[in-house]
């Protein structure tokens, strides 16, 4: 039985074995459910879950992710934010604005975000290369087979790479004034730098949790030079959090981990005035309880906006 290695930061966490996939975990919302049969095209309910479950089959065997056992690829948690509204908004009315899905998984949220309106041509996802054997699917792969596209039918965007990986993503200072690089024709990208200060919205959903706090600063900085200084221009997401930064521990499927996790407080402080210069940006953030299989977690749900 061939053994797994999740990457986990700049490390890996290692699985000896995959434990079955437990289907009875699967549900969907009312709202989910009229998304992905308008999205997928599949209006029987048994129909769709059989669908889903193909999906989540294939994507364990190359991404054995906690999100992918408990079906929380179906959750689009953006839309809930209460700055979604506000994100279509500038995809409907703002010149060429792009949005950036960060660790997008399945890419799940920017399909919902095109279906409400974001133009899909200005849209690029990015997660780590999967699918080291010729024989195994990509990312870009399973999201065109869970939604049921191709690359001639869904025109959004994917870049496959590690925002630690200085090949993907280079540190640059937070863009202010008009910017002078033109925006790059997104068909041709293989790297996100090319992006610097044109990304006018950012989603990190479940992205900053996969990393230490160093690291986290680190990528904070990188999602920063890619945003757009046009006043409204916003990252937002959410991840584990705590009342106190510190690591915490987790686990998934009795696999225990930690996880370093920021307060309200010190992620406004690590945003407004470290990775942005003070008062350049308006920072929300609060925690809200989710209820899990094992125990409850801390959800910090949060948003950037410059000024």
């Amino acid at each position: 039985m061939p053994s797994y290695e999740i990457p986990f930061g700049d490390k890996a966490i290692h699985v000896p074995e995959l434990p079955p996939l437990d289907p009875t975990l699967y549900w969907l919302s009312p709202q989910e459910a009229e998304f992905f049969k308008t999205a997928i095209g599949i209006d029987d309910d048994d129909e769709l879950k059989a669908h889903i479950l193909s999906v989540q089959e294939k994507t364990w065997k190359i991404a054995p992710y906690g999100c992918i056992y408990l079906f929380g690829f179906l959750r689009m948690a953006l839309v809930h934010r209460p700055e979604y509204q506000e994100v279509i908004k500038i995809g409907r009315e703002r010149e060429n604005a792009i949005f950036l899905d960060i660790g997008c998984c399945l890419s799940t949220e920017s399909r919902r975000v095109a279906a409400d309106g974001w133009p899909a041509r200005n849209i690029v996802a990015s997660d780590l290369k999967q699918g080291e054997r010729l024989d195994q699917l990509g990312f870009l792969e399973l999201s065109h087979a869970f939604f049921r596209t191709s690359k001639e039918t869904y025109p959004g965007h994917f870049i496959a790479g590690d925002a630690l990986d200085p090949n993907v993503l280079t540190i640059v200072p937070p863009a202010r004034g008009l910017v002078q690089a033109p925006l790059p024709d997104l068909s041709s990208l293989t790297a996100l730098s090319p992006l610097h200060g044109h990304c006018s919205v950012i989603n990190a959903s479940a992205f900053f949790s996969c990393f230490t706090e160093e690291q986290q600063l680190h990528v904070a900085r990188g999602l920063a030079g890619l945003l757009s200084p046009v006043p409204g221009s916003l990252i937002t997401g959410c991840h584990p959090g705590g009342t106190v930064k510190g690591n915490y521990p987790h686990g998934c499927l009795d696999i225990k981990y930690d996880i370093f996790c920021h307060s309200p407080e010190s992620w406004t402080e690590l945003w407004d005035g470290t990775v942005f210069a003070k008062g350049e940006v308006k920072v929300t953030a609060h925690l809200r309880e989710i209820p899990m299989p094992d125990k409850p977690i801390l959800l910090l749900e949060w948003c950037v906006r410059r000024l």
